[in-house]
Order: C-alpha cells, then sequence, then structure tokens
C-alpha cells in the first residue's frame, strides 16, 4: 500500500520533466507540489522496502529539476532583465555565503561547508528558477487549483492516522531512513519519535509530510493560496464547493498537527486576510473572539493549580514557557544568541542546523535566523530579515496595483510570508524541501511580474506591459 508514496514522486518527476521537455517549464510546479510534499515518506518507503541503493539518485531529482529549469530559463532570455532590490539582496546574501563556504573558516571539512551552503541557501536557486520565468506563461489558477487537491488528499491520510491513532511515519521506515541519512535517533533531541507526541500525551500527525511541523506550516501554505485563488479584483471571495473543501481540509491539518506556532500562525493570517480584504464583519468577529479567548485564558491561569491535564496544560504551559518543548527552545535561542554575541561573524558553516545537528555538534538552532547568525554572523542576518521583511512589504505594496492570475499570486506570497514568520522563529523552516521550494519559487515569479511592468520613462522599457 505504501508504494504508492515512491510511484507518485516518480510519476510527477516524469511528468513534470516531459511538460519541460515539450516547452512548458512552468510543468516544474507540478513536481514541486505532488512530488516534494511526499518526499521524505517516499524516500523512507522506498528504504523500507530495500531499495536504498537508488535512493541518492532520487533525492537528487529536485536539485537537478530546479537546475534544469534555471539553466532553460536563462537560455530563452531575448535581454537582460531589470533586477529589483530583492535580487540584489538575495545575490549578496548568496555571494556572503560563498565567501563562508570556500573559506577555511570554522571546524568543518570544505566539503562539510559546501552541504551546509546547500541546506541554507539553495532556496536562492529556486527563488531565481521563478524569477526568471515569463510569468504570463504560468497558469496560475490551474496550478493553484492542485492545491486545493493536496489539501484534501492530506486530510484523507490525517483522517486514516487519527482513526486509527498512529502516524504513517510510524509504518513507512521513517525511523530508520532518517537515521541511515541524516544520522537522527529516533529519541534524539531533534525530534524524530518525539515530536510525534505533545507533551500533554496526544498523538502529532503528520499525514505523508516529514513532522507535525511541516504538515501545520503546509496547511497555511495551502490557506495562502486558496484564499489568493479565490479573491477577485474586488475583494469579494468567490469560492467554490471545492474551495471550501480545501479551507476545511488545512483546517483539519492545523488542528491534529498539534503545532502551536503554526496555529498561532494560521489564525494570524486568517485576520491579516479579512484586513487587506476590508472585511469589516469578520475582522470584528475575530475581534470579539480574541477578547473572549483573553478573558478565558485569564480565568485559566487563576484555575489552574486545580486543573494541570490535558488541553488547558497544553495551552498554560505554552503560554508560561514551563514545557519541556518551550524550555528547548529557550535554551536553543539563549545559546544561538550568546554564541553571535560572541562570535558577531559567525562560527563557520555547519556548526548550527541540520547539518550540525546531523552531526550532533549544533550551537542553538530552532530558530531560522539564529541558525544563519551562528554560522555566518550579523551580517548574515540583518540581510536575511531585510530580506523577509521587504518580501511583505512589496507584496503589501502591490496588493491593490495588480489585477487579474496576478493579483492571486500577490495575496498568496503575502500571506504565506506573514504565515511563515512565527514558524521561522522556532525551527529551521528552510530545511523542509517542499516549503521551502515553494515559498521561494513563487516569491521569485512575483518578483518576476512586479518587473515586468513598465517603468518610468526615463529608465529603459525593454518592451514591458503597464498596469493601470
Amino acid at each position: 500500500m505504501f508504494i504508492i508514496f515512491p510511484v507518485i514522486f516518480i510519476a510527477s518527476f516524469y511528468y513534470a520533466l516531459k511538460e519541460i521537455y515539450n516547452g512548458n517549464t512552468s510543468g516544474v510546479l507540478i513536481f514541486m507540489i505532488f512530488g516534494l510534499s511526499i518526499y521524505t515518506t517516499a524516500m523512507s518507503v522506498i528504504y523500507l522496502y530495500g531499495f536504498d541503493f537508488i535512493i541518492p539518485a532520487l533525492q537528487s531529482f529536485k536539485e537537478l529539476m530546479i537546475l534544469g529549469v534555471l539553466l532553460l530559463n536563462l537560455l530563452a532570455l531575448r535581454h537582460l532583465p531589470r533586477f529589483h532590490v530583492i535580487d540584489y539582496l538575495i545575490l549578496t546574501l548568496l555571494l556572503y555565503l560563498v565567501v563562508y563556504a570556500v573559506l577555511p573558516i570554522g571546524g568543518q571539512s570544505f566539503f562539510g561547508r559546501l552541504s551546509s551552503l546547500k541546506s541554507i541557501a539553495f532556496y536562492i536557486v529556486v527563488y531565481f528558477a521563478g524569477r526568471l520565468f515569463d510569468p504570463k506563461k504560468v497558469y496560475i489558477n490551474k496550478y493553484f487549483s492542485l492545491f486545493i487537491v493536496l489539501a484534501i488528499a492530506t486530510a484523507i491520510v490525517l483522517v486514516i492516522e487519527v482513526i486509527l491513532q498512529t502516524p504513517l511515519q510510524f509504518h513507512t521506515g521513517y525511523f530508520d531512513y532518517a537515521y541511515h541519512y541524516f544520522n537522527l535517533d529516533a529519541d534524539g533531541p531533534y525530534g524524530i519519535a518525539v515530536t510525534f507526541h505533545s507533551d500533554s500525551g496526544y498523538t502529532r500527525f503528520a499525514s505523508f509530510y516529514t513532522n507535525p511541523l511541516e504538515h501545520a506550516a503546509a496547511a497555511i501554505l495551502a490557506m495562502s493560496i486558496i484564499l489568493g485563488l479565490f479573491t477577485d479584483d474586488d475583494n469579494k471571495l468567490r469560492i467554490t464547493s471545492l474551495g471550501i473543501a480545501g479551507l476545511c481540509a488545512t483546517a483539519i491539518s492545523i488542528i491534529f498537527a498539534l503545532s502551536r506556532a503554526p496555529l498561532v500562525s494560521y489564525c494570524i493570517v486568517i485576520y491579516i486576510y479579512a484586513l487587506i480584504t476590508k472585511r469589516k464583519l469578520l475582522v470584528n468577529t475575530i475581534h470579539i473572539c480574541f477578547a473572549i479567548v483573553a478573558a478565558y485564558i485569564i480565568y485559566l491561569f487563576a484555575q489552574f493549580e486545580n486543573n494541570q491535564t490535558g488541553i488547558i496544560a497544553v495551552l498554560m504551559n505554552t503560554i508560561d514557557f514551563s514545557d519541556p518543548s518551550s524550555v528547548g527552545h529557550l535554551i536553543q535561542w539563549t545559546q544561538g544568541i550568546l554564541s553571535i554575541s560572541q562570535h558577531p561573524l559567525g562560527l563557520g558553516l555547519g556548526t548550527s542546523g541540520r547539518v550540525a545537528a546531523s552531526l550532533d555538534e549544533s550551537v542553538g538552532g530552532e530558530n531560522q535566523f539564529i541558525i544563519i547568525g551562528v554560522q555566518a554572523g550579523l551580517i548574515a542576518v540583518i540581510i536575511d530579515l531585510a530580506i523577509f521583511f521587504m518580501f511583505i512589504r512589496i507584496s503589501y505594496k502591490w496588493l491593490n496595483r495588480l489585477k487579474g492570475k496576478e493579483r492571486k499570486l500577490c495575496i498568496a506570497v503575502f500571506l504565506i510570508k506573514v504565515g511563515f514568520f512565527i514558524p521561522t522563529l522556532s525551527s529551521e523552516l528552510e530545511s523542509s524541501t517542499y516549503l521551502s521550494y515553494m515559498n521561494w519559487f513563487l516569491s521569485g515569479l512575483l518578483i518576476a511580474v512586479i518587473m515586468q511592468i513598465q517603468p518610468p520613462k526615463q529608465l529603459p522599457a525593454y518592451g514591458h506591459r503597464e498596469i493601470n
């Protein structure tokens, strides 16, 4: 039964490759949506069935696909594209990190530093793969609609998990795969078996994603895209029955993933969406609900000594940072911040994050920005933060300037960036291939849309069109 995951992974790669060969490079999105979302599960099943000798080749599919699309887009350019300030910032960060990889900084070997560089910076290649697309040739409505299918499929697997009260990963060889390729023990500090259980005893589910955190963040991604897809130029939400099913599926996912940071972000995304689309009723309803929840939390604090179990314990321990998971976050953040303060130029690539964790040598962690800062110092953190917040500002700025499918893309990217901020503070979100690739590919595509708009007359027009 589990063989369906590697079959879908390989089939989506083949289909995308066929589309690209026929001239439709946007077909890469098929692989990114259906192949990368089940990537870890597919690899785990292949390892489980004893075909581990082909895993290195299959693991390279994602990088080869992106590099191939980037090369084809470069070859298709008729003139040098105009660069946005974000392009310069991203290239600056890449160059800065490459210097850290090339120079003998830190205790990692040259190949160890290159591995870390790929882990924290390959998203830049993904960004430019999307950035160099001709947006007019990307069928946004078609590909965005596929996220509804993915969200519903996610919920179907999740419901089966909940009924059986067993995460899928406990049957797919995930733990053996993670140990063999990433040296992550099932009971280690970076998750694995521990990540599928909350401190209150509730089981956390990941559907066919890598872990509950990725599952929850994928729900935010899907919801953002679905809201963008069905919001018209007049801010009316013209959603179909299938779209409603997709949104309900994301709600089910965020609930049963039991991941606190994404759950907060999910609610924030709904609130921000209500604000930007001027839905006063929804905004006022959220305000009332927030007031009720706040009052209830105050009441719980007063009654906590009498009820220290179940969901209430999870809620209260999260707020006061007394549960082991929250304490672990604080310890990792403190270690990372102290390291950055003592070594403002960084300790070198491979000293924090996923690569370092596989070697049991990680300093700090559980925060995307701290992980970069520990390795490459304050300058890298400042550039990375500037890129992140500039994307939020620019996508918000263009919300009311774009129309049609371009506006749908803009809404989706804006909500994704807003929704990913809090999870980024408590995890290395870029370590998720699916989340990272989708986030940055769509981000690059949005900048491509913006830069196709005709610039002021004093600048070369390059034949770009103008949006009134």
